[in-house]
């Protein structure tokens, strides 16, 4: 339930309050996770990797599916339990599809208007059936700051959801267009925070000393026949995507930019967790070598520490 202190940000107007670690200190780190929807199952090794190396990232910014994941890391859950929890509600398929099954439209009407009616799950039903129950209801509970994207559908700009209601602005972020409902949050309508904002890496200014971005939007693949309809679409709506993440990395890149190895996935392949997550396991080395290269004295010891601790 929205309250009168839930707000949108346009996106550039959002300034974060924190201030650059002192000299000596561990560094602030933002953490940018994109949107892709399956290929988002790739955050979980970033997180289990930041977690092997007792790194806490200071705030956490997420589009759509980064959304999704971060809030549950912002929430406490470590990245071992998020994959558990993944496995666990995407991974048997008869019970996915009860969930689903469950919160589908009821009425003919909201199915069918004339021809098929594309875009009528309501997002919000979808998230609390599948969202950890351990998830806050507010973002003033979480124990790290989350950024949360949305495009607002009427304004034509990017927000940014940081105060409130948690769900809403989940749903809101994750609303991609043709398979879910836009959200109104605060008299405002949302459609998917990645269409203006794949990977939010660019909202932290100053406020941190390493941005660490993840991008799952991938690319579309040839294959054997013609894409269908709805690929086509994805397909379209990942390279508009992509020329965003160009533009924005041409004015100011992230300190460490990651994309897994998640193309050959499509948007909705959340059954197949275990394959996306086997074939994007690489991205930890890809973290931990970068990291290494960026700040030795950050990571160098912290490895030592864990492979003396498995010994």
């Amino acid at each position: 339930m929205m309250t009168a202190k839930d707000e949108a940000v346009p996106e550039e107007k959002h300034r974060q309050p924190y201030t650059r670690s002192a000299g000596g200190a561990d560094p602030r780190i933002g953490l940018a996770l994109g949107g892709g929807g399956a290929r988002g199952l790739a955050h979980i090794h970033v997180l289990e990797e930041l977690d092997a190396l007792g790194i806490r990232p200071t705030v956490i910014a997420g589009s759509s599916i980064g959304a999704l994941v971060g809030a549950g890391y912002a929430a406490g859950m470590s990245g071992a339990e998020i994959r558990d929890y993944a496995i666990g509600a995407f991974g048997r398929k008869v019970e996915t599809l009860k969930r689903v099954f469950q919160v589908r439209p009821t009425r003919v009407g909201e199915t069918v208007s004339g021809n098929f009616h594309l875009g009528q799950f309501n997002i919000e039903n979808i998230l609390a059936a599948f969202l950890p129950k351990r998830l806050h209801s507010r973002f003033e509970e979480l124990e790290v700051p989350l950024l949360v994207t949305a495009t607002d559908y009427y304004g034509h700009r990017a927000c940014i959801l940081k105060d409130g209601d948690l769900l809403s602005a989940l749903a809101a972020s994750a609303a991609v267009p043709a398979l879910f409902a836009p959200v109104r949050r605060d008299g405002t309508l949302f459609i998917d925070g990645g269409i203006c904002s794949p990977v939010p890496f660019d909202l932290f200014g100053d406020s941190v000393d390493i941005v660490i971005a993840v991008d799952v939007v991938g690319s579309p693949r040839r294959s054997g026949k013609s894409p269908s309809s709805i690929d086509l679409l994805f397909g379209a709506t990942q390279l508009m995507m992509q020329s965003i993440t160009a533009g924005k990395l041409e004015r100011r890149p992230p300190d460490i930019m990651l994309r897994p190895a998640i193309d050959r996935f499509r948007v909705l392949d959340f059954a197949r967790v275990d394959q996306v997550l086997d074939e994007s396991r690489n991205v930890r080395l890809d973290l931990r070598e970068a990291l290494l290269r960026l700040r030795p004295e950050l990571v160098a010891d912290r490895i030592v520490e864990r492979l003396s601790a498995q010994h």
